[in-house]
């Protein structure tokens, strides 16, 4: 499982590792490290290294000598000559590196502008040379992280450093794994430099699940005494006359998971379809241990949000139920908006959601009392606080872009469904779903268009992958 961290923790990880080894010694594990992550620069090729002032920068001078040692020239882009790292910028310039005014026609780039500690947005000629590597065919590295995201929310308001990909020390950070930020750092999770930090590092404020994680499901399999009840059962209150298919998927995303009955609750007429083509399904009201409700729901969604509530089990909330969800339910409960739905509950525009999902995510989550499945190119699943004023943060990693089709969410929904009635809490309900969703949706089709149907059937085989370890490709961005 992959972990990042706040700003505040890395912080207070280094300042422990410090007092152990020295700040030189972390220092010059870091600048090592980097050196070493960039052994595809060929000797000879031309590096500019943005300078920006402290240990950042202090960083990447000291990379850069290692760098010149191996035949690589360098150019060194002083941000503030009165701010620069003093001891690195002379061991950069004893090497050999040439200062220059600016970024021009090198191919490669280093990003140590800023590090974690600097607030999103940058402004004057650190802003001018963020937008040099948005305009640059030069491939462009971040030194920890991008300069100019916010690293605590994954938002990257104003200008900022687009890079290639990232090198990062000790931990992964917020900004590495959640959106956008980490689109600007490259997509994919950056490269990770080991400093020492791990023994000093409290709990993740974010996780991403991996192909190696199966034990957080396996745990809840059945076991040799299960029957169909112990396996648990999930109600789905799903479809409409106007949205007959939601019923089908979300019946399908609830077939392929943890629960051993799957009940449908709808008119007749539906349900003898859903039953027509899901033998296995059963009409009607009984006792359940959770319920899928939204999905393509019609004019009586608001009555349907009741009903489930006053059977006082889970639930997992979607679509157009999720408007009559009232604050503080009693039951633990999933929410899955996309951004557009989320925007509406909150009284913002949809971009505005898009560009710092993280904390519309957890506003939502605070306010309603509910885990929050946001859902998008990197899904949210976020908590409340709690008593201690915690919360806990996944973001998904799996999936292809092929995956925003209609009717995902309604398998989604009825998945995440299941493993809640299986005894999964709302939080790895919800990032179990998200992870096993989008890597089913490329097993069904890697590389091409997929349909929801397609992915549905693809999840049972996915499940079974992930839980034996043989699960391997479920990223295809």
């Amino acid at each position: 499982m992959l972990s990042g961290h706040t700003v505040a923790q890395v912080r207070d990880a280094e300042e422990r590792l410090a007092r152990e080894t020295g700040w030189d010694a972390l220092m010059q594990r870091a600048a090592r490290g980097l050196a070493d992550a960039l052994d595809d620069v060929p000797a000879g090729d031309v590096v500019v290294v943005l300078v920006g002032p402290g240990n950042n920068g202090g960083d990447a001078l000291f990379a850069a000598a290692h760098l010149l040692d191996r035949g690589v020239r360098v150019d060194l882009a002083v941000l503030d000559p009165d701010a620069v790292h003093a001891e690195g910028l002379a061991a950069a310039r004893a090497a050999g590196a040439q200062q220059v005014d600016g970024p021009g026609a090198q191919r490669w780039c280093l990003d140590a502008l800023f590090g974690i500690g600097a607030r999103a947005g940058l402004e004057g000629r650190a802003a001018d040379w963020a937008r040099w590597t948005h305009e640059t065919s030069a491939h462009v590295v971040a030194v920890d992280v991008p300069s100019g995201v916010d690293v605590d929310t994954g938002a990257a308001p104003g200008v900022h450093v687009r890079a290639d990909r990232t090198v990062t020390f000790g931990t992964y950070k917020v900004c590495s794994l959640v959106g956008p930020a980490a689109d600007a750092g490259g997509g994919e999770p950056p490269h990770l430099v080991d400093i020492g930090l791990g023994p000093h590092l409290p709990g993740a404020a974010v996780e991403a699940l991996e192909v190696g994680d199966g034990e957080v499901l396996r745990r809840h399999v059945p076991s040799g005494e299960s029957h169909k009840y112990a396996r648990g059962v999930v109600s789905v209150s799903a479809g409409s006359d106007a949205y007959a298919g939601a019923a089908h998927l979300c019946v399908a995303g609830a077939q392929s998971g943890l629960a051993g009955m799957v009940r449908f609750v709808g008119t007749d007429a539906l349900a003898a379809r859903v039953v027509d083509r899901a033998p296995e399904v059963v009409h009607g009201r009984g006792r359940v241990q959770a319920w899928v409700v939204g999905p393509g729901a019609g004019d009586d969604v608001a009555e349907q949000v009741a009903a489930c509530l006053d059977d006082g089990v889970p639930l997992v909330v979607d679509a157009g139920a999720i408007e009559h969800l009232p604050d503080g339910p009693e039951v633990p409960v999933l929410l899955t908006p996309h951004a557009g739905e989320l925007a509406r509950l909150l009284g913002v525009d949809r971009e505005t959601v898009e560009a710092d999902p993280w904390a519309h995510a957890a506003t939502a989550a605070d306010r309603w009392g509910t885990t929050v499945l946001l859902k998008g190119a990197r899904t949210l699943v976020v908590t409340p606080r709690d008593g201690s004023g915690e919360r806990r943060c996944s973001v998904n990693l799996s999936g292809t872009p092929w995956l925003g089709t209609a009717g995902s969410g309604d398998v989604l929904a009825g998945f995440a469904g299941s493993l809640l009635a299986g005894g999964l809490d709302p939080l790895d309900a919800g990032r179990l779903a998200a992870f096993l969703h989008g890597a089913a949706a490329v097993r069904a089709n890697p590389g091409g268009p997929v349909t929801a149907s397609q992915v549905a059937a693809a999840l049972p085989a996915t499940v079974a992958a992930f839980l034996d370890g043989t699960l391997v490709e479920v990223r295809r961005w």
